[in-house]
């Protein structure tokens, strides 16, 4: 019987070929997303004021989306690794159905709730027009990323995450093409404006979901795809959000600590703020290659799990650490030695330069610390302990972080209020530490002991 690789083949060699290709899409879903946002702003500015309102919206589906996924990717690598076939397929036709569920009830929450969305926003006739326009499409729609997720993560829990960067690719390059002929008219096309923005995406998307499930047909034997076989069953579901229901909740802690974020530097100035919105662009190019690492990381540490093999898990969990802290300081390096070109990307005033640069240097000093975090916190996660993550968020974000960006404000000025990045990030690494210890502690030492009773008792035995 051929063996899984994740269980064999070389750590090093492993984690590289299973996170390679995850950085890569990460990272062009990274650039189409600013590529999408130029096209809609040569439309008008309140076009682009609607998209970016939807983005809370939008936000929320990527949530259901990825924490459902985590669940599923998590379960199905470790029911993998314990050689339960069965369990394993169960776990992934009962995720794809949940979020085929997930995506009926965002499809019409979209399609009759979008202008009450935009009325509680503003009152702009014109904004709230364009965001009714976007959204009913973008969400009304949404079944292809949906499903999109749900057969991308099969194969990543599979080992299987090349394909997943063709599928991301995919999506995107369409999605690139089709934004200006649809926006702008192009090659024989209406010119749909930001309708037409709508529909790009949601075309890259379906295109995207078909070939993943494509894929996970003909190159993915370890699971089979087949609803009617494997209906909803409550344990499975129950597992799944078990895993999945913490990380739905973190994502929608980080829109939570935006909006916060805001209202505090949006009372200095709207530079401010817009600074705030230049960082987050900025730094989705370093964090995304450590979360494309972290989910090429997942798997590995869910099968070794289930298989009973220790010392791979923790050295994947190791290797995975010192890659992400390599990145992390790359890009603490990047925001002190070149501020002023990174905001000059944004085509930043002398104002936004002065309030910029001090916010991206003491910020990024929050960096190491947050790869060294994401790594633990998603380890924890492959255990099974969804909770971990929400927790660490729930006290970096909400407890530590708007709390001591208001009271350094109003103390100190708008410039100590960056310093509580890299505080909030301290405080949820010495949880982190704690935390893991428990896990260690409780989940990985005794299969260390068990393996070692084992090879004691075979010893005797020879």
């Amino acid at each position: 019987m051929e063996q899984n690789k994740m269980g064999v083949m070389p750590i090093n060699k492993l984690l590289l070929s299973m996170s390679l290709p995850m950085m890569a899409s990460m990272l062009v879903q990274a650039l189409y997303n600013i590529v999408d946002s130029m096209f809609v702003a040569q439309l008008s500015e309140n076009a682009l004021t609607a998209v970016s309102l939807a983005f809370p919206a939008q936000n929320l589906m990527i949530a259901i989306g990825t924490g459902t996924g985590v669940g599923m990717n998590a379960l199905v690598s470790r029911s993998l690794g314990e050689k339960n076939k069965e369990r394993a397929n169960l776990i992934a036709n009962n995720g794809v159905m949940l979020l085929f569920l997930s995506a009926v009830v965002m499809s019409l929450l979209c399609v009759f709730g979008s202008r009450l969305f935009f009325s509680l926003q503003t009152k702009d006739a014109e904004i709230i027009q364009y965001g009714v326009d976007y959204l009913t499409l973008v969400g009304g729609l949404c079944f292809g990323i949906f499903l999109q997720f749900a057969f991308e993560r099969i194969l990543q829990s599979t080992g299987r995450t090349f394909y997943t960067m063709l599928t991301q690719g995919l999506g995107a390059i369409i999605n690139i093409i089709l934004d200006p002929i649809m926006i702008f008219g192009l090659f024989g096309c209406p010119a749909l404006g930001i309708k037409g923005a709508a529909l790009a995406t949601v075309i890259g998307q379906f295109c995207a979901a078909a070939l993943a499930l494509w894929f996970n047909k003909k190159k993915n034997d370890d699971i089979i795809i087949n609803p009617k076989r494997y209906h909803l069953q409550a344990h499975a579901v129950k597992n799944i959000y078990a895993i999945g229901i913490p990380s739905i909740c973190m994502a929608s802690i980080g829109s939570i600590m935006t909006f916060g974020m805001n209202k505090i530097l949006i009372a200095f100035t709207s530079t401010a703020a817009a600074v705030f919105g230049v960082y987050f662009k900025l730094q989705s190019f370093i964090f995304m290659p450590v979360f494309g690492l972290n989910n090429g990381m997942v798997p590995i540490i869910g099968f070794n799990y289930g298989a009973r093999k220790p010392d791979r898990l923790m050295a994947t969990m190791r290797l995975a650490t010192k890659y992400a802290m390599s990145m992390m300081g790359a890009g603490t390096l990047a925001f002190w030695l070149f501020t002023p070109q990174l905001l000059g990307i944004f085509n930043a005033s002398e104002q936004m330069l002065s309030i910029g640069i001090p916010a991206l240097r003491l910020i990024s000093l929050s960096f190491l610390l947050a790869g060294f975090n994401i790594i633990r916190i998603s380890t924890m996660q492959a255990l099974g302990h969804g909770v971990v993550s929400l927790t660490i968020s729930v006290m970096r974000q909400l407890v530590v972080l708007l709390p001591s960006a208001f009271i350094f404000s109003r103390i100190w000025g708008l410039n100590a209020t960056w310093i509580s990045f890299p505080l909030a990030e301290v405080v949820a690494l010495l949880i982190t530490i704690v935390l893991f210890r428990k896990v260690y502690h409780n989940e990985i030492q005794p299969i260390f002991d068990e393996v070692a009773a084992r090879e004691a008792a075979e010893k005797a035995e020879a």
